[in-house]
């Protein structure tokens, strides 16, 4: 099982998305690399993230540069996976259900909750909006640009929004990254953990790593 230990920093909840974007650059960077399904799509952008975590908040900066950018859905829960996406899926210790939370490159969200893949349950409105997101490319949608592109994406997501209180803080949480673009001249679908499906398919929670919450 891939497993990597998420610091712990408290002076990131008194700072704005930007600041912590900056705070985050300096941490240490996680490839998101495994090819799974190189029979279907063997294309790879380089993708990495960098995390941390405070008593109120995870944070995550996504960094990408490979082929093509794009940015057409810019409503809640609109199909972000068809754009230039970033994918975090968690799981906490003793939940059945897993926790999916996938952005474009301008932080459109589209997430939900979920013991299987049919049966999601979406986040709504105001809980969409409690999730902090700072993408380098601005949050104005646009078709797409060929060409390589380098961006980036940092979120931070509230530990109330997925059940997780300061009096219950877990030791670890089970989680894989995600990189993908479905409808883009270059679609791939890669991850950190490694997901042993004959189809690409993402909502696997038994290949889920481990993040040790210092």
């Amino acid at each position: 099982m891939k497993s990597l230990v998420v610091s712990r920093i408290e002076e990131l909840k008194e700072l704005s998305i930007s600041a912590i974007d900056n705070k985050l650059t300096n941490l240490q960077q996680h490839s998101i690399g495994c090819v799974n399904w190189p029979e279907i799509h063997s294309y790879s952008p380089l993708t990495s993230f960098s995390i941390a975590h405070d008593s109120q908040h995870i944070y995550v900066r996504f960094n990408v540069c490979g082929e093509d950018l794009k940015a057409v859905n810019h409503a809640n829960l609109s199909p972000v996976a068809q754009d230039s996406c970033v994918e975090f899926f968690l799981q906490v210790p003793g939940s059945p259900e897993y926790w999916n939370f996938e952005f474009n490159c301008i932080g459109t969200v589209n997430a939900s909750h979920r013991i299987a893949r049919p049966d999601a349950v979406r986040l709504n409105d105001e809980q969409i909006a409690s999730i902090k997101r700072f993408p380098s490319c601005g949050f104005n949608p646009f078709d797409e640009k060929h060409g390589i592109h380098t961006w980036s994406l940092t979120i931070a997501i509230p530990m109330d929004l997925i059940g997780v209180s300061p009096d219950a803080f877990p030791e670890y949480i089970m989680a894989n990254f995600y990189k993908c673009a479905d409808k883009t001249s270059h679609p791939h679908y890669v991850s950190w953990s490694p997901i042993k499906t004959e189809k690409p398919n993402f909502h696997c929670p038994q290949f889920f790593g481990k993040l040790i919450l210092e």
